[in-house]
Order: C-alpha cells, then structure tokens, then sequence
C-alpha cells in the first residue's frame, strides 16, 4: 500500500533508526505484516462504534464507516453462501468484528479466525468474551499459508481484505482448497491492480515501495491471473465481481470530511492526525491503480 511514511516511525511515534529500517526491509512478509498492523492502535481508527479494519461497501443507508465495514461483512458472507450450520475459516480477522457480526446475523455453527498479530488476537478475543461468544469463536495466532487443521473440515473459508497481505496468495488458496469440505467455498474481499507494467512515475514508484514492504510481489497480479490460479488450485464456479465504485469514492469523500471535522475541533492527537491522512493517501493510490474485487469459487 502506498504507505511508506510508516516505516519513518515507531509505536511511540519517534523515528526509527536506519539499521531497524533495514532489519525491517529484509525481514520476512508476514513479519513486516504483523509489524505493520501492531502500529495502529484501534483510537486511532476512523470508525466510531466498531474495531473494523476494512474500507466498507457503500451501500445507500451507509452514512459512516462503521456501516460501510458491515456493509461489505455482509457481501462477503453473501459470496460466500454463508448460512446456519456453517463451519467458517476466517483468514486474517483483524479484530473480528465481523466474526462476531455473522455469528450474531447468520448464526453459523462456529467460526475460526486466524491472524499473524498477536496484538490482534488478543484484543479481539477479548471482544469476543464480552460479548458471550467464545463457545461459537475461536480465534488462533496462525498463517492463513499454514493452516493447522485437517483436510476437509470447513464449509466456508474467507478473506476479508486480508489475502494481498498472504505470502503468498497461491499458498492460501492451496489452503484453503485443502481445508474445504467438498462442495465448500472459499471468498475473499481483495484488491487487484488495474496494470503490472508500463512507465511509473515518479510517484507511482514512491508508493510501489510502500506496497511492497506488505505486499508479496508475488501477490501483485490482474484480475485475470486470480481466477487462472484459483482454477489451477483445484477450484471451480470461480466468479469475480467488481465493487470499486462502491468502495473507493464513497470512502475517500467520508474520510476527508472526517478529517475536515477532526481539525476543526481545535488540537488533534498527532497519532491519529496521521493515521487519517495517510488512509486519504493511500485511498488516493488506490483509486488511480487498483480494482476492489468479490470473490468466490467452490471445491467441487
């Protein structure tokens, strides 16, 4: 993501120092992943009522972030043909506002969450407690590319806006395909670009940087290639459906009225001040360069 500004700074704030930098550059995916999550903490969120950490669907009626996110929860459980009785997987659940949301609206049997931020995991079971749901949640520190579960035991296994981030993407499908019962579908809320080659400017390379620190190369690849990997995997009934215009657009004119509205208060929390901005910079990006896609294929 373009995002690079987050590597000039620590959990406090300070700057990092160059050999950090370094360690960080050369270190594994899924560790720059977890580090790059545990720098945001959750007051620093532009949703109001909720933990989400996703950009939302539009849908009318949505009027803030927080419906925008379970908004999009709900096309996502939809894709996935999520129902009662349901045995879900799901792959990187932030702080699983939306594992709770469909153990509460679609009353699946169970649902287990896995996320390589430990932060996250213990904030979100937490959450879930209080909220009288550890017997339906289960939420693990695991890798969505090394799932420790038998062949064949989930109904459902989704992303959601978590799979660009899997080292790699090919690895979790192969997962996922493996861990599905037959018949099972897997669906994921993901982000492709609209071009891999051509002249860049100057700009465009800043933030091809910045994406690459939490985004496996290997990841970066046309709607096309998707579903051709998903079809390689095993999978079929693969369907992709673009949702870019209730993503993007909506959410950038909400967060700068947002962020209009917090600088109008008076002093704001420096933290937060930034996070804000960089979500504006980065929605930016995105709009120029990616498509936000809906997934589904199902294990025959």
């Amino acid at each position: 993501m373009s995002d690079t500004a987050v590597l000039r700074r620590s959990v406090r704030g300070g700057l990092l120092s160059m050999s950090h930098r370094l360690r960080m550059m050369l270190s594994s995916p899924e560790r720059r992943v977890r580090w790059y999550y545990s720098l945001y903490e959750p007051e620093h969120f532009p949703t109001e009522r909720s933990m989400y950490v996703n950009l939302g669907f539009w849908e009318p009626g949505c009027d803030n972030l927080d419906d925008a996110c379970e908004a999009l929860a709900d096309r996502l459980a939809d894709a996935a043909g999520m129902t009662e009785g349901d045995r879900v997987l799901d792959a990187g659940f932030g702080y699983a506002d939306q594992d709770m949301h469909w153990a509460e609206t679609r009353n699946v049997r169970q649902i287990v969450g896995l996320n390589i931020t430990p932060k996250q995991v213990e904030a979100a079971r937490a959450r879930v407690r209080e909220r009288g749901l550890a017997d339906r949640i289960d939420l693990r520190v695991a890798s969505a590319t090394d799932m420790p579960f038998d062949d064949g035991v989930f109904d459902r296994v989704v992303a959601l806006e978590s799979a660009f981030h899997f080292d790699t993407r090919r690895a979790f499908f192969r997962e996922a395909f493996r861990v599905l019962r037959p018949g099972g579908v897997l669906a994921t809320a993901d982000v492709v670009p609209l071009r891999v080659s051509g002249a860049k400017t100057k700009q465009e390379k800043l933030e091809e940087r910045g994406r690459r620190f939490v985004v496996p190369a290997d990841n970066w690849h046309t709607r096309e290639k998707y579903e051709e990997r998903l079809v390689k995997t095993g999978f079929t009934d693969v369907t992709m459906r673009t949702i870019t215009d209730q993503v993007y657009k909506p959410l950038l004119a909400y967060m700068n009225r947002h962020f209009e509205e917090l600088n109008s208060r008076g002093p704001v929390d420096p933290a937060r001040h930034n996070v804000l901005w960089r979500h504006i910079k980065a929605i930016e990006g995105y709009i120029r360069d990616t498509d936000y896609v809906l997934v589904s294929a199902r294990k025959p």
